[in-house]
């Protein structure tokens, strides 16, 4: 199964657009670096639709002091209803459980369309 689903210009960098393959809700989401990654468009706690969260970064501690540096600005799928997060650069994995992983999907880039496989 394929699915044109907008023109490449229409997702921003940092950005995301929902939509669907079949009967499956997808979010596309497009990387600050440029990168398209497409998941199934619900949380794993209790099924909200991740498009309407952020794309946002995470924080690591850098030493014993408490200092942290903000890391992966634009990689990290925020859910909206209770604030899970998903790596949609490490496929779709949650960072408080990264043995869960969301449904993944391919992403191709035709004649400047984003298109996405089952």
């Amino acid at each position: 199964m394929r699915k044109v689903v907008c023109e490449k210009e229409d997702i921003l960098p940092g950005k995301m657009k929902s939509d669907s393959l079949g009967m499956i809700p997808i979010v596309v989401c497009r990387t600050k670096d440029g990168e398209f990654y497409a998941y199934a468009n619900r949380c794993l706690h209790q099924g909200a639709p991740l498009s309407e969260g952020v794309l946002c970064g995470d924080t690591k501690r850098t030493d014993i002091h408490g200092n942290y540096e903000y890391i992966k600005d634009g990689e990290i799928l925020r859910c909206p209803w209770h604030g899970l997060e998903y790596d949609i650069k490490n496929d779709g994995c949650m960072l408080a459980e990264p043995q869960k992983k969301l449904r993944s999907f391919d992403v191709m880039i035709e004649d400047d369309h984003v298109v996405v496989y089952k």
